[in-house]
């Protein structure tokens, strides 16, 4: 009985020793967890438990020289559905009043919607994708339908933000607006103003730490790094809304009616050099246009006629030549070192003034002007030219602006003899519409050339952070009395030239008239003709306030190809409307008629105005422009979709006003 108990006791003893040694073991990897590695746990359960969370800041918004938005960020909002968190008593009593709630809000039948929930919810989908893309009164029904009334455990709804890019004015200058797109490797594309100008609209992004709560949510502590966001500035453009819809449909009636492959208009504001208009239409597969490309900034061709001003211009200033200086045009024909060119007037022009040789647009006038003058020293007429700038870029902050190409007697390739008179009819040269465009506007504004701008300033709600004012490229490209003489020829161009089917009593313009062959290396062209046809000048012609040019190009030959007739009637369409939105004559209208519900309205307003807001006020109904007023002097930052009054508005009625906070308008008429 000794032995036994004495075998007990040593066995005990051998326990409480391994006892004694592993509690010796966990002391000792409790220290070396305490003071050796307590650092790097520690960083290991924060990094488990704390996160910061990139907050994204709100991009700018474009605007058209008037206010006029022409892009700004609207949030859309996808619904999925957690199809395992709602109870089973939850699920079975609401899915028919879900089914037909989504049914009539959205089309399928009941049947289909609740087939889709079951489905769900028998394969335990916890991220099923039922709306996409809703605005934001789409969204705040969906949220109050039954079941999603619930929340996100109860009633399984999980709402996706995402902030979209949308053009308020639709298609209507969609290339000249642009976009800025970021690839899945962080690679961006940038296009247009949304590109050019992406450094002031896209703000900086702010950080926020957060702490991992119960069932995977996340709450936002206190940090002494926080970073708020900085919202992306307003940019400011030179667009005109109402002479961009004119360009835009002057345009495109005359490429349906000519079935041409695309073209392009640009109107500038002569004294400033602000671009009021850009259209670019391009044909699709199926017959229709739409902008597809910034042929106006990146397409550089042949000109044709519109360079035949230019050829002028240099002899003229160069004093080899006066507007009454004589040039024997012949018969139609004439052959330069082998290469026959001819006038479009069967029988030719005969000896004709070199004024009235671009009046009428003569190839052999021009030719032989340039060709007599400058075939013994080739280059002086070249440099003539790159003295005019036409050899150069702009320098647009818009990507893609095509080279202007004008060949030297130096270049190893593409210079001969025919190089000089094929020059002066604008063949084997390259340029621009804006190029063009930007010269044309040089005559029209007494030789001041300058550079076309996009955009007028960039803001802060309504405080200015840059200014962009007018750029001189040359402040007197030519002399006085070379551009009195041009603007004289070109004035009798639409008078009694090419251009002489454009002339209205009415209101005076001027130009130049361009048809050029293109793609005639090809050896269909003899039965498969193609042409630019082209319009270059400016208007009124005594005191130009705009200078436009209008290139369409491969118009149906059997319908038309000269420039007077396809990209001619253009032209004067938008001057003509421009006029007619700008008469010359101002008219005062009778401010003492008010109308019953303008004066309602601003009593509402004004009332409305009055008062001191300590929570966000209840604008339903009012009209968006004093909506926008009132909210923005109470510290709002106002974004709105749409026209007409409000519809809806994102910060309900009585919320607590936070100065800075960004409140969403929907507009309805």
């Amino acid at each position: 009985m000794a032995i036994q108990e004495k075998n007990i006791l040593n066995r005990l003893y051998i326990v409480a020793g391994c006892l004694f040694l592993f509690a010796i073991a966990v002391l000792f990897k409790l220290t070396d967890i305490q003071f050796v590695e307590g650092d790097k746990y520690r960083e290991l359960a924060k990094i488990n438990t704390t996160k910061n969370f990139i907050i994204p800041a709100n991009r700018g918004n474009v605007y058209a020289d008037d206010g006029s938005l022409l892009a700004t960020s609207v949030p859309k909002y996808d619904v999925r559905f957690d199809a395992v968190t709602v109870s089973s008593e939850n699920f079975e009593k609401y899915i028919t009043p879900l089914s037909e709630a989504l049914s009539k809000k959205f089309g399928k039948t009941a049947l289909q919607y609740e087939s889709i929930l079951r489905k769900a919810r028998a394969t335990q989908n916890r991220y099923l994708l039922l709306l996409r893309k809703l605005g934001y009164s789409d969204y705040m029904e969906v949220k109050n339908f039954p079941l999603f009334n619930l929340g996100p455990y109860k009633g399984g709804i999980i709402v996706e933000q995402t902030t979209f890019r949308e053009h308020p004015i639709g298609k209507i200058a969609e290339r000249i607006v642009g976009y800025e797109r970021i690839d899945e490797n962080g690679f961006s594309t940038r296009v247009g103003l949304e590109g050019a100008y992406s450094e002031y609209l896209q703000g900086i992004d702010g950080k926020r730490l957060k702490q991992k709560i119960a069932q995977g949510q996340w709450k936002p502590i206190y940090d002494e790094n926080e970073v708020e966001p900085r919202d992306g500035y307003d940019v400011i453009s030179t667009i005109n809304i109402n002479i961009q819809d004119i360009a835009h449909h002057a345009l495109l009636k005359q490429l349906e009616k000519y079935d041409a492959d695309h073209g392009t208009v640009i109107v500038m504001e002569t004294k400033t050099g602000e671009i009021k208009a850009v259209a670019n239409l391009g044909r699709t597969a199926d017959g229709k246009y739409f902008e597809k490309l910034n042929y106006a900034i990146g397409e550089s061709h042949e000109p044709g006629s519109t360079f035949k001003l230019m050829a002028f211009v240099a002899a003229l200033e160069d004093k080899v030549i006066d507007t009454g200086s004589v040039v024997d045009t012949g018969n139609g024909k004439h052959i330069f070192y082998g290469k026959s060119i001819g006038d479009s007037r069967r029988g030719g022009y005969g000896k004709i003034s070199a004024a009235r040789a671009l009046e009428v647009s003569s190839n052999i006038g021009l030719a032989k002007i340039i060709d007599d003058n400058y075939s013994k020293n080739p280059k002086h007429f070249v440099e003539l030219l790159q003295g005019m700038h036409l050899n150069q870029q702009i320098g647009l902050p818009i990507k893609g602006e095509g080279k202007p190409k004008i060949p030297h007697p130096s270049d190893k390739t593409g210079w001969s003899k025919n190089a000089l008179p094929s020059m002066a009819y604008g063949y084997g040269v390259s340029i621009t519409p804006l190029q063009t465009l930007t010269f044309y506007n040089t005559i029209a504004n007494d030789g001041v050339m300058v550079k076309p701008r996009f955009i007028k300033e960039v803001k802060a709600w309504n405080k200015e952070i840059y200014k962009f004012d007018k750029e001189i490229i040359d402040p007197q490209m030519v002399s006085m009395e070379t551009i009195k003489k041009t603007k004289e020829v070109l004035k009798n161009i639409v008078i009694r030239g090419t251009g002489k089917s454009l002339y209205s009593p009415d209101f005076s313009m001027a130009g130049k008239t361009g048809t050029a062959r293109v793609e005639y290396w090809m050896p269909d062209w003899a039965s498969n003709p193609r042409y630019i046809s082209s319009f270059a000048g400016y208007f009124p012609a005594e005191n130009p306030k705009y200078s436009c040019i209008v290139i369409i190009h491969k118009p149906k030959v059997s319908t038309g190809f000269y420039g007077a007739d396809v990209a001619g009637p253009v032209f004067k369409s938008i001057a003509q409307k421009i006029y007619i939105d700008s008469p010359n004559v101002d008219v005062v209208r009778n401010l003492e008629v008010l109308q019953t519900a303008v004066e309602k309205d601003f009593d509402s307003y004004f009332s409305n105005a009055r008062k001191t807001y300590s929570a966000v006020p209840n604008v339903k109904g009012m009209t968006g422009m004093d909506a926008v007023s009132l909210l923005e002097n109470i510290g709002l930052k106002v974004q709105i979709i749409g026209n007409g009054k409000v519809k809806s508005q994102s910060l309900p009625e009585g919320q607590k006003l936070e100065k800075g906070k960004q409140i969403l308008l929907e507009l309805s008429s």
